[in-house]
């Protein structure tokens, strides 16, 4: 499903918010929604060895849940191979892979790091 200009809009801003507080907290960024035929990364930030991909899911309302009930295994299995793929194509390969969920909802953060299976 295509997202609207409004929905559309709403992630660009959430990702540059997070990306903007993970920067704040010391981490580089190294990409904004980093694609591969496989998918898209939306954020990736680094800090020492540690590379961490951050998942940014906006909500405008509850209605559907939030964004972390938004991330299913199958998603996060995929965030994990795309992880990896960027640590490849970036010779990381020393670097410790992590995933983040950083969810907005009725005007508030959530952060979840190191989400596993």
């Amino acid at each position: 499903m295509a997202k609207t200009p409004r929905a559309a809009n709403l992630g660009a801003q959430a990702e540059s918010a997070i990306a903007a507080w993970y920067h704040a907290q010391g981490y580089e960024v190294l990409a904004r929604n980093w694609r591969t035929k496989d998918g898209e990364l939306d954020v990736v930030v680094g800090l020492d060895d540690v590379v961490v991909v951050v998942e940014v899911k906006a909500r405008s309302s509850r209605r559907f849940g939030t964004g972390l009930e938004a991330i299913t295994p199958e998603k996060l299995a995929r965030l994990f191979r795309l992880g990896r793929s960027f640590l490849h194509v970036h010779s990381l390969h020393q670097a410790t892979l992590r995933v983040d969920v950083a969810s907005w909802v009725d005007g508030t953060w959530h952060v979840v790091h190191d989400v596993r299976p």
